[in-house]
């Protein structure tokens, strides 16, 4: 079998909750090894949600449904257990922590013994080298805590990058930088069929397509997803007719 036809994530009829509420209904997606896919949806329509039962937050109950990746159902999973198995995620807001050293956090990340010049290399292409003695996110930038995020990632080498908005709150300056971290973690300069890699990509606003090639967009609202095609052309008519466009879709 061709790696590029292999999934490396598959979702069949998920259903999650938080606490009573039904947050999403009936999901199934598919991604491929080597393959990066968008999420389009607005404010509350449950984007992440879904990132957060395939992390394994357990705030997010599954109901329904299973999780597949590499073969194996993950649901009842620890969040440790799976990122063992080769799932990361960068957070929209991360936290700040207090009393942990970046340098610390990154070579926690790392699956083998990390040696020093290795954790410095990643800062320098993350810029990030002055960051290390400080504590994690504490009087970080948007956009330093997002290369901080993406640092972590890198470290970890995951085979599946779960992006919650890697473009928010980040300035024009500081997202070319955030693009390039994203193609150097899915090892976008290697042709499909040579990629180990694949990410799921929440964006709002569209900016970060500028930057990082995807292959299948999908919009989510009221907790289903009901599109999918090619992601800039779903991100052009939001742009020109907004999510009500979707919604006929939806009916």
């Amino acid at each position: 079998m061709n790696v590029e036809s292999e999934s490396v994530l598959e979702i069949k009829h998920l259903s999650v909750s938080v606490g009573d509420r039904e947050i999403l209904r009936g999901i199934d997606l598919n991604i491929r090894i080597g393959e990066t896919h968008v999420l389009f949806g607005p404010n509350g329509s449950g984007k992440t949600t879904l990132l957060m039962a395939i992390i394994g937050s357990p705030k997010y109950q599954v109901t329904q449904g299973s999780i597949i990746f590499k073969g194996r159902n993950i649901v009842g999973l620890p969040i440790d257990e799976r990122a063992r198995l080769g799932i990361g995620m960068s957070l929209q807001r991360p936290p700040v922590i207090r009393g942990v050293k970046t340098r610390d956090i990154v070579a926690a990340c790392v699956r083998e013994q990390a040696k020093e010049e290795y954790i410095t290399r990643l800062a320098e292409r993350a810029n990030l080298a002055d960051f290390l003695d400080r504590d994690v996110n504490y009087g970080f930038s948007g956009g330093e805590i997002k290369r901080s995020e993406l640092l972590q990632l890198l470290a970890q080498d995951p085979e599946l990058a779960l992006l919650d908005e890697p473009e928010s709150g980040v300035d024009l300056e500081n997202i070319a930088l955030i693009g390039q971290l994203i193609n150097e973690l899915l090892h976008k300069e290697h042709p499909m069929r040579q990629r180990k890699h694949a990410g799921l990509i929440i964006t709002h606003t569209g900016h970060i397509l500028d930057y990082v090639n995807a292959r299948t967009g999908y919009v989510l609202l009221d907790g289903r997803l009901i599109c999918e095609g090619d992601p800039r052309e779903i991100l052009e008519t939001i742009k020109s007719k907004g999510y009500r466009e979707c919604w006929k879709c939806a009916g």
